[in-house]
Protein backbone atom coordinates (compact mmCIF):
# COMPACT_ATOMS: atom_id res chain seq x y z
CA UNK A 1 0.00 0.00 0.00
CA UNK A 2 0.83 3.54 -1.05
CA UNK A 3 2.02 5.74 1.70
CA UNK A 4 0.50 8.94 1.47
CA UNK A 5 2.21 12.35 2.79
CA UNK A 6 0.30 14.87 5.20
CA UNK A 7 1.35 17.84 5.98
CA UNK A 8 0.09 19.70 9.37
CA UNK A 9 0.14 23.17 9.46
CA UNK A 10 -1.05 24.79 12.53
CA UNK A 11 1.05 27.81 15.02
CA UNK A 12 -0.40 25.80 17.91
CA UNK A 13 2.60 22.65 19.13
CA UNK A 14 0.00 21.19 20.75
CA UNK A 15 -2.64 20.96 18.12
CA UNK A 16 0.27 19.56 15.76
CA UNK A 17 1.85 16.90 17.92
CA UNK A 18 -1.88 15.88 18.82
CA UNK A 19 -2.99 15.32 15.59
CA UNK A 20 0.56 13.57 14.49
CA UNK A 21 0.11 10.86 17.20
CA UNK A 22 -3.46 10.02 15.98
CA UNK A 23 -2.34 10.11 12.09
CA UNK A 24 0.92 7.76 12.39
CA UNK A 25 -0.55 5.27 14.66
CA UNK A 26 -2.00 4.28 11.40
CA UNK A 27 1.43 3.46 9.67
CA UNK A 28 -0.15 4.69 6.61
CA UNK A 29 1.14 8.60 6.20
CA UNK A 30 4.09 10.32 6.52
CA UNK A 31 4.14 13.62 8.24
CA UNK A 32 5.29 16.97 7.71
CA UNK A 33 4.82 19.77 9.98
CA UNK A 34 4.52 23.91 9.24
CA UNK A 35 3.87 26.43 12.40
CA UNK A 36 3.13 29.31 9.97
CA UNK A 37 0.77 29.46 6.61
CA UNK A 38 4.38 30.97 4.85
CA UNK A 39 6.30 27.65 5.80
CA UNK A 40 3.12 25.25 4.80
CA UNK A 41 3.12 27.35 1.07
CA UNK A 42 6.67 26.48 0.71
CA UNK A 43 6.31 22.73 1.80
CA UNK A 44 3.01 22.03 -0.16
CA UNK A 45 4.62 23.59 -3.68
CA UNK A 46 8.68 21.84 -2.96
CA UNK A 47 6.80 18.33 -1.42
CA UNK A 48 3.71 18.21 -3.04
CA UNK A 49 1.79 16.44 -0.10
CA UNK A 50 -1.31 14.43 -1.07
CA UNK A 51 -3.22 16.50 1.60
CA UNK A 52 -2.63 19.52 3.51
CA UNK A 53 -4.13 20.04 6.81
CA UNK A 54 -4.36 23.84 7.51
CA UNK A 55 -5.64 25.78 10.52
CA UNK A 56 -7.42 28.88 9.10
CA UNK A 57 -5.70 30.84 11.41
CA UNK A 58 -2.14 31.02 11.08
CA UNK A 59 0.16 33.92 11.31
CA UNK A 60 2.00 34.60 8.11
CA UNK A 61 -0.52 33.51 5.58
CA UNK A 62 -3.98 32.33 6.79
CA UNK A 63 -5.22 28.67 5.69
CA UNK A 64 -7.41 30.50 2.84
CA UNK A 65 -4.58 32.52 1.36
CA UNK A 66 -2.95 29.53 1.19
CA UNK A 67 -5.63 27.48 0.00
CA UNK A 68 -6.20 29.92 -2.55
CA UNK A 69 -2.34 30.00 -3.69
CA UNK A 70 -2.44 26.82 -4.15
CA UNK A 71 -5.47 26.68 -6.05
CA UNK A 72 -4.62 29.71 -8.59
CA UNK A 73 -0.98 27.61 -9.28
CA UNK A 74 -2.85 24.53 -10.36
CA UNK A 75 -1.37 22.13 -7.56
CA UNK A 76 -3.15 19.44 -7.07
CA UNK A 77 -3.80 18.40 -3.23
CA UNK A 78 -6.65 18.38 -1.18
CA UNK A 79 -7.27 20.81 1.51
CA UNK A 80 -8.50 19.73 5.39
CA UNK A 81 -9.36 22.69 6.89
CA UNK A 82 -9.47 22.99 10.92
CA UNK A 83 -10.73 25.99 12.94
CA UNK A 84 -12.59 26.66 16.36
CA UNK A 85 -15.23 28.91 14.59
CA UNK A 86 -18.53 27.80 13.97
CA UNK A 87 -18.92 30.14 11.24
CA UNK A 88 -21.10 29.03 8.13
CA UNK A 89 -20.27 32.22 6.27
CA UNK A 90 -16.89 30.81 6.51
CA UNK A 91 -17.70 27.37 5.80
CA UNK A 92 -19.21 28.83 2.39
CA UNK A 93 -15.99 30.80 1.80
CA UNK A 94 -14.10 27.39 2.41
CA UNK A 95 -16.43 25.25 0.40
CA UNK A 96 -16.41 27.82 -2.95
CA UNK A 97 -12.59 27.78 -2.91
CA UNK A 98 -12.75 23.56 -3.17
CA UNK A 99 -11.88 22.60 0.39
CA UNK A 100 -12.07 19.43 0.89
CA UNK A 101 -12.30 18.82 4.66
CA UNK A 102 -13.57 21.61 7.45
CA UNK A 103 -12.47 19.62 10.68
CA UNK A 104 -13.53 21.85 14.21
CA UNK A 105 -10.84 22.29 16.73
CA UNK A 106 -12.79 20.31 19.40
CA UNK A 107 -13.32 17.43 17.18
CA UNK A 108 -10.38 16.96 15.75
CA UNK A 109 -8.74 14.20 17.30
CA UNK A 110 -11.51 12.26 16.96
CA UNK A 111 -12.35 13.03 13.41
CA UNK A 112 -9.22 13.71 11.83
CA UNK A 113 -8.81 9.88 10.52
CA UNK A 114 -12.54 10.00 9.37
CA UNK A 115 -11.63 13.10 7.44
CA UNK A 116 -8.59 11.76 5.80
CA UNK A 117 -10.51 8.50 4.83
CA UNK A 118 -12.80 10.75 3.63
CA UNK A 119 -10.73 12.79 1.20
CA UNK A 120 -8.32 10.16 0.24
CA UNK A 121 -11.42 8.45 -1.36
CA UNK A 122 -12.65 11.73 -3.33
CA UNK A 123 -14.80 12.59 -1.09
CA UNK A 124 -16.29 15.55 1.43
CA UNK A 125 -16.15 15.25 5.08
CA UNK A 126 -17.49 18.09 8.14
CA UNK A 127 -17.72 17.96 11.08
CA UNK A 128 -21.27 16.79 12.57
CA UNK A 129 -21.66 19.91 14.69
CA UNK A 130 -22.05 21.89 11.72
CA UNK A 131 -23.94 19.32 8.81
CA UNK A 132 -26.79 22.01 9.15
CA UNK A 133 -24.32 24.32 6.86
CA UNK A 134 -24.20 21.82 4.12
CA UNK A 135 -27.67 21.36 3.94
CA UNK A 136 -28.38 24.44 3.92
CA UNK A 137 -25.21 25.48 1.31
CA UNK A 138 -27.18 22.25 -0.77
CA UNK A 139 -30.92 23.94 -0.45
CA UNK A 140 -29.70 27.88 -1.30
CA UNK A 141 -27.73 25.53 -5.29
CA UNK A 142 -31.02 23.98 -5.58
CA UNK A 143 -33.38 26.70 -5.14
CA UNK A 144 -31.42 28.92 -7.35
CA UNK A 145 -29.14 28.31 -10.01
CA UNK A 146 -29.08 24.52 -10.78
CA UNK A 147 -25.71 23.41 -11.86
CA UNK A 148 -26.90 21.29 -14.29
CA UNK A 149 -23.59 21.73 -16.13
CA UNK A 150 -20.86 21.82 -13.82
CA UNK A 151 -20.11 25.25 -13.69
CA UNK A 152 -20.74 25.64 -10.18
CA UNK A 153 -17.93 23.59 -9.42
CA UNK A 154 -14.80 25.69 -11.09
CA UNK A 155 -13.05 27.43 -8.82
CA UNK A 156 -13.37 31.68 -8.62
CA UNK A 157 -9.43 31.32 -10.40
CA UNK A 158 -10.96 28.60 -13.04
CA UNK A 159 -13.83 31.17 -13.68
CA UNK A 160 -11.59 33.77 -13.73
CA UNK A 161 -9.76 31.62 -16.74
CA UNK A 162 -12.79 30.96 -18.50
CA UNK A 163 -14.00 34.54 -18.51
CA UNK A 164 -10.25 35.07 -20.51
CA UNK A 165 -11.25 32.22 -22.93
CA UNK A 166 -14.10 33.71 -23.60
CA UNK A 167 -12.12 36.79 -24.35
CA UNK A 168 -10.37 34.51 -26.96
CA UNK A 169 -7.39 34.89 -25.12
CA UNK A 170 -4.14 32.36 -25.38
CA UNK A 171 -2.58 30.30 -22.80
CA UNK A 172 0.00 32.76 -22.95
CA UNK A 173 -1.94 35.85 -22.66
CA UNK A 174 -3.87 34.15 -19.85
CA UNK A 175 -0.77 32.88 -18.21
CA UNK A 176 0.49 36.66 -18.50
CA UNK A 177 -2.47 38.84 -17.24
CA UNK A 178 -2.87 35.90 -14.05
CA UNK A 179 1.09 35.91 -13.32
CA UNK A 180 1.52 32.10 -13.68
CA UNK A 181 3.19 29.64 -15.79
CA UNK A 182 1.60 28.34 -19.31
CA UNK A 183 1.76 24.64 -17.45
CA UNK A 184 -0.93 25.94 -14.90
CA UNK A 185 -2.92 27.76 -17.20
CA UNK A 186 -2.84 24.45 -18.81
CA UNK A 187 -4.24 22.02 -15.73
CA UNK A 188 -6.59 24.70 -15.09
CA UNK A 189 -8.20 23.87 -18.79
CA UNK A 190 -7.80 20.72 -18.11
CA UNK A 191 -9.67 20.61 -14.62
CA UNK A 192 -12.35 22.39 -16.09
CA UNK A 193 -12.78 20.37 -19.19
CA UNK A 194 -13.73 17.03 -16.70
CA UNK A 195 -15.79 19.13 -14.21
CA UNK A 196 -17.48 20.93 -17.55
CA UNK A 197 -17.78 17.08 -19.11
CA UNK A 198 -16.15 18.90 -22.03
CA UNK A 199 -14.21 16.82 -25.06
CA UNK A 200 -12.33 18.44 -28.13
CA UNK A 201 -9.29 20.96 -29.11
CA UNK A 202 -12.23 24.05 -29.01
CA UNK A 203 -14.83 22.52 -26.56
CA UNK A 204 -13.85 24.87 -23.62
CA UNK A 205 -13.75 27.64 -26.22
CA UNK A 206 -17.29 27.07 -27.31
CA UNK A 207 -18.31 27.02 -23.81
CA UNK A 208 -17.01 29.90 -22.58
CA UNK A 209 -18.49 31.96 -25.27
CA UNK A 210 -21.74 30.54 -25.43
CA UNK A 211 -21.46 31.18 -21.22
CA UNK A 212 -19.64 34.78 -21.31
CA UNK A 213 -23.11 36.21 -19.95
CA UNK A 214 -22.61 33.81 -16.66
CA UNK A 215 -18.95 33.94 -16.34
Amino acid sequence: MDIETVLIADDHALIRNGLQQVIEQQNLYNIIEADNGKDALSIIRDKEPDVAILDIEMPGMTGFEVAKKVHKEGININIIFLTMFKDETLFNKAMDIGVKGYVLKENTVSEIMNCLKAVMNGKYYLSPAISDFLVRRNTDLSTGATDKDGFNQLTPTEKEVLKLVSEMKTSQEIASVLNVSIKTIQNHRNNMCNKLDLSGAHALLKYAMEHSERI
